[in-house]
């Protein structure tokens, strides 16, 4: 049942706006605020699919109500109602946030189809947000310990920004996820997320992984080849393992997020890029630093936003939550039938020492899940354990 809210100081104005929208359909729900300042308030304490306000009102006129309005609730669509004189006004609304707006007094056709598609647009804008939530559960990490929740917290901050973020934590504590939970939350979804193994690929050839290529630039160059930073062009490049890059690779990186430009090994052509950098890393950089193997001006530019991914030791309290996602998971890729932990079990996982960390006890789960029976017991585990 859609939720309207007139903002109208003049009562006339008001009641004949309520029973318009009234009529034209028994399931819209209309509440009305006779000022700017009560209008805000309900705003706050409600849901509201539309809200209608007046511009020129007591109190607080209705370019204030729409500015505060799209801070606190910024879904919600909202139409202006002008008078003759404040046309004007009503125009720069627009720029401001507004959906539309409407004239006094106001044209019966005209309103109700403003209400019409301003309500198709708040439906539409809800359904996409429920959509993006689904498609990042694939991303999402599991737990909810402290180091957990706290990372969490701050992805759904730093997500819909392009500031630039550097994850750090042990191998295999799940700093991929990281990566990929934020480049789903963001506005550049749509554009590719580009994955950049910097330890798995040769220092002399790092350069032209990232940056392309021209041909003849080197041994094998037959012909001209894009690098990642192009192809992740719009959306999103994550470095991983960026502390063992090369310290030339680092001096071209540092002048990409400087200037927002790349050139291609052998060229002297500058190309632009818009790319959003996310790094990752299991090195201490500072250290790194120290001994000159990494540039601290890169590092400045690369950790505007620090995640620190914990180990699985430090979130023993998550074990369980995560033994029951992977045997999940594991069920549906061998298509059997999810198989439980019995406590004594589970709580001699919570008790191992996870040197592989979230890896390792993914696998860990595999192998109890295809050799043991219906359940997994004590047994099984210790039987794992004592190899």
């Amino acid at each position: 049942m859609p939720k309207i809210l007139i903002i109208e100081d003049e009562a006339a104005i008001r009641r004949v706006l309520m029973k318009i929208i009234s009529e034209e359909n028994d399931s819209y729900k209309v509440e009305e605020a006779e000022d700017g300042l009560m209008g805000i308030e309900m705003i706050a304490k409600s849901d509201f699919d539309l809200v209608l306000c007046d511009i020129k009102m007591p109190k607080m006129d209705g370019v204030e109500v729409l500015e505060k309005a799209k801070k606190i609730k910024p879904e919600i669509p909202m139409v202006m109602i002008s008078g003759h004189g404040d046309l004007d006004t009503a125009v720069n609304t627009m720029r401001l946030g507004a959906f539309d707006y409407i004239s006094k007094p106001p044209d019966l056709n005209r309103l109700l189809n403003t209400v019409r598609n301003a309500l198709d647009r708040k439906e539409l804008v809800v359904e996409n947000k429920l959509l993006k939530k689904k498609v990042s559960k694939k991303y999402e990490m599991i737990g909810n310990s402290e180091g957990i929740t706290q990372i969490k917290n701050i992805i759904e901050k730093v997500a819909p920004t392009d500031a630039r973020v550097l994850i750090t934590g042990p191998n295999g504590t799940g700093k991929e996820l990281v990566a990929h939970w934020l480049h789903e939350k963001s506005d550049r979804t749509k554009a590719p997320m580009v994955e950049v193994n910097c330890a798995a690929i040769p220092s002399e050839l790092i350069e032209s992984e990232l940056f392309g290529h021209v041909k003849g630039s080197f041994t094998g160059a037959n012909k001209d080849r894009a690098g990642k930073f192009e192809a992740a062009n719009g959306g999103t490049i994550f470095l991983d393992e960026i502390g063992d890059m090369s310290l030339s690779a680092q001096a071209k990186v540092l002048r990409a997020l400087q200037e927002n430009k790349i050139s291609r090994v052998g060229s002297d052509k500058d190309i632009k890029v818009n790319v959003r950098v996310i790094a990752a890393t299991n090195k201490n950089l500072k250290k790194e630093i120290s001994e000159g193997k990494f540039r601290e001006d890169l590092y400045h530019r690369l950790a505007v936003i620090l995640i620190k991914v914990p180990a699985l030791n430090e979130r023993r309290d998550d074990i369980p939550l995560l033994i029951s996602f992977f045997s999940e998971q594991v069920a549906k890729e061998q298509g059997n039938s999810v198989k439980s932990f019995s406590d004594g079990a589970i709580k001699l996982l919570q008790e191992y020492d996870w040197t592989g960390n979230i890896r390792e006890l993914r696998n860990v789960v595999e192998r109890l899940i295809i050799l043991g029976e219906k359940e997994v017991s004590k047994a099984d585990v210790k039987m794992f354990a004592s190899k």
